[in-house]
């Protein structure tokens, strides 16, 4: 019987690839420090592969397909973009693994696309790149749809969260599974608003997953968040569903920068299960 053992938030930020000496060397220097950390908790759970829920950005798929909910479930590469410093080259998959999360939901009322071939995007390029690449585990890709409309709504992005945690429990295999959700909390892209951050909304977001509030994260109002915090906040809808897989759980926010010349408010945490967390 497999189990979902804990899981992060990160952003995916490219700006740190295109940009990377923007921002003061202090700033860059948290930042990565933030990375390195995540990589070493993530070791220290001795997971045998990591799901990372990213969010198209109008750059996987496009007018002829807008997938909600879509698992990548066989060979992977990425990224699909040209990014200075990150080649684009073969990731290692869990192939079966993901084939069973698609099945288990098929049965279970959750539809997700799948794609038995995938490039990915940066969003699960780059935290693959920097926290789970030195480890040398396998990655599973899952892409909600949070920027483009129809945007995915946050209650199913609850139940795909779910659904994983529910389908790597009924996994035959003795699956040891952690879940990165990748997002950025406020930003704004491809607006005039480009650059501004909303460090009070970024903080309340972390407070309420520091409190293990999934439900008053998918509370949250579609359209406040844009006006408030930018088209980018939408992709809170990963961090959702990661607290979704993990099941109920505290977070343990490991940092936090806001920096306009990455675009980003960059939040960094950890989901510890809460029968985990009894025993820290």
């Amino acid at each position: 019987m497999g189990g979902i053992v804990g899981g992060f938030l990160l952003p995916h930020d490219p700006m740190m690839f295109t940009h990377p000496d923007a921002p003061d060397v202090p700033v860059r220097d948290r930042v990565h420090e933030a990375y390195r950390e995540i990589s070493r908790r993530l070791a220290a759970l001795d997971p045998t592969t990591v799901v990372i829920i990213g969010t198209d950005h109008y750059i996987l798929f496009g007018p002829g397909c807008l997938p909600q909910l879509l698992i990548a479930t066989g060979d992977l590469d990425g990224p699909v973009e040209r990014l200075p410093g990150l080649a684009r080259g073969p990731l290692p998959d869990n192939a079966p693994l993901a084939r069973h999360i698609a099945g288990h939901g098929h049965r279970h009322g959750v539809d997700w696309a799948v794609a038995p071939t995938f490039t990915a995007d940066h969003s699960v390029v780059i935290p693959y790149h920097l926290v789970a690449e030195p480890l040398g585990l396998p990655v599973i890709p899952v892409y909600l749809a949070c920027g483009v409309e129809p945007l995915l709504p946050l209650a199913r992005a609850v139940r795909a969260g779910e659904a994983i945690r529910e389908a790597v429990e009924a996994a035959g295999d003795d699956e040891r599974v952690a879940v990165i959700g990748s997002g950025g909390i406020s930003h704004w892209v491809g607006t005039a608003e480009m650059g501004r951050i909303d460090s009070g909304f970024d903080r309340m977001v972390l407070d309420r997953v520091a409190a293990g509030d999934t439900a008053a994260l998918a509370g949250l109002d579609d359209a406040e968040m844009l006006a408030e915090a930018g088209n980018g906040a939408l992709e809170v809808r990963t961090f959702v569903a990661a607290m979704s897989a993990v099941g109920p759980c505290r977070g343990d926010v490991i940092a936090y920068e806001a920096v306009p010349e990455w675009i980003t408010g960059l939040g960094f945490a950890e989901l510890v299960p809460l029968e985990a967390a009894d025993v820290r």
